[in-house]
């Protein structure tokens, strides 16, 4: 994230209980939200009498924008005044993405869904680290960013139980339904975040106020000459090759096995860990 000069008078945030709970509720829905894709994605197209080829193909693709979007995605994210506008347009994209995967699971349908899906990526999650940074500041952000992390594991703890469930007894197709219908908490949410809570520069990762140095924006020349930054994202990318999942290539060999507990094993092996 970009620095921008602080203000000398800036001081820490005391944020009202409304926005705090708001937070909460977004990190929690949010993750609600996305428990509905994944593996889930490969469980519906394989009932659908898709081959595992297109499969892997458009769960490439999404990931593959995903990718190429973190750039321009944090760049945005340091422009754009109204973080929670960001959020909330995030969170209608992967919306409307669950909605036409369960209604249409044609290829060109799937495929730009998923992209669109991906994309999001770039910026809703790191939206509401902003969100938080601008809310709560930086002596705090530290515990703030744990209590995002457990509502987030509560929302995808409960959901992903849940939507194993509703494949089980009702149908995959429902299962994205319910994901898009969890778009609209979402935004509630959101909107009860309070903007003047919302402080832009400390948002956008600006100094701490009692720091005596400002500091200026970090040009992308500067960042290939970190040793340090370059050793951290080697770090990140072998830790991501290593950690590639294979779940998506088992639950498809379950349903075309004709394992009708599929969701139910997906859920399992998501829930567990």
């Amino acid at each position: 994230m970009a620095f921008i000069v602080a203000l000398p008078h800036a001081a820490e945030a005391s944020p009202s209980r409304a926005s705090l709970n708001g937070l909460d509720g977004i990190n929690f829905f949010n993750a609600a939200m996305l428990a509905g894709f994944g593996p889930y994605v490969a469980v519906y197209l394989a009932e659908q009498k898709w081959t595992q080829e297109n499969i892997g193909f458009v769960l490439t693709a999404s990931g593959l924008a995903g990718l190429l979007a973190l750039m321009p995605g944090g760049e945005l994210l340091d422009t754009v005044r109204s973080k929670r506008a960001l959020a909330a347009l995030g969170a209608i994209m992967v919306a409307v993405t669950a909605l036409v995967i369960g209604i249409w699971p044609n290829f060109p349908v799937v495929f730009t869904g998923l992209v669109l899906h991906g994309t999001t990526g770039a910026f809703l999650g790191p939206a509401i680290a902003a969100i938080s940074l601008g809310i709560v500041g930086h002596l705090a952000f530290p515990e703030q960013l744990g209590r995002n992390q457990r509502f987030a594991s509560a929302g995808s703890l409960i959901a992903t139980g849940l939507m194993g469930l509703i494949g089980y007894l009702l149908s995959y197709q429902a299962m994205f339904l319910i994901a898009a219908a969890l778009g609209l908490p979402l935004l509630v949410a959101l909107a009860a975040i309070r903007p003047a809570d919302i402080d832009f520069a400390r948002s956008c990762g600006a100094a701490h106020p009692d720091a005596p140095t400002r500091r200026a924006r970090t040009t992308h020349r500067c960042l290939w000459k970190n040793p340090a930054v370059l050793t951290f994202a080697a770090g990140l990318f072998l830790f991501q090759l290593a950690n590639a999942s294979v779940l998506p290539l088992v639950v498809e060999d379950l349903v075309y096995q004709g394992e009708k507990r599929s969701s139910l094993v997906v859920s399992a092996l998501i829930v567990l860990p």
